[in-house]
């Protein structure tokens, strides 16, 4: 092989894993986007009551509801939006240092310095019985697979959650409080 085509192929090679991903951050073995994720699968799920409520069809956009005053230039706060896909529920989270999304970050709610605040979350089943978020803190991780440009990449990328979020139950006049695994890897889409 000449010279000239072998650095043609490699000059071609390098720019093909430079452009994964707009973030600087080559990924060769991760390329931009969901990778696979379903567009619907983080699940609020108990044993005590049964339980199942399934989020999906989520969409992030930069628009800096909660900016990190510690984020380096350029990176703005990241909110991430869905609807229950066998209910009336929504979930909303905010993340100010999306840029650490991929090593993964805490949930938590947005009075505390959780690096995903779980903004909003509730639910409903076909029973009538509504789910709403309690004061409780919600525990656990959030991470993000093929994330790039800081999570506003046109791709979307891949999320997915670990936790539990503790929820008041109102089924008619009885109402009561049950904790909830949260879980789940699930597509995200741009809408900006």
């Amino acid at each position: 092989m000449s010279r000239s085509r072998f650095l043609s192929i490699t000059s071609s090679v390098a720019l093909g894993v430079v452009a994964c991903c707009g973030n600087g951050k080559p990924k060769p073995d991760a390329p931009c986007g969901p990778n696979g994720a379903p567009a619907v699968g983080l699940v609020a799920s108990s044993t005590n009551p049964d339980l199942t409520l399934t989020y999906g069809n989520l969409t992030a956009g930069a628009n800096n509801d909660c900016p990190d005053p510690t984020a380096p230039a350029g990176v703005v706060s990241l909110t991430i939006s869905g609807q229950q896909t066998d209910g009336g529920g929504l979930v909303t989270m905010c993340i100010g240092r999306p840029d650490l999304l991929p090593q993964g970050l805490t949930l938590g709610f947005a009075s505390t310095d959780a690096g995903v605040q779980l903004i909003d979350f509730d639910g409903s089943t076909s029973n009538g019985c509504t789910f709403s978020l309690l004061s409780t803190p919600p525990t656990g991780t959030v991470s993000a697979g093929g994330e790039c440009d800081n999570g506003s990449a046109a791709s979307g990328f891949a999320l997915t959650v670990s936790g539990t979020v503790t929820l008041m139950e109102t089924c008619g006049p009885s109402s009561g409080q049950l904790t909830a695994a949260l879980a789940g890897t699930v597509a995200v889409t741009a809408s900006n």
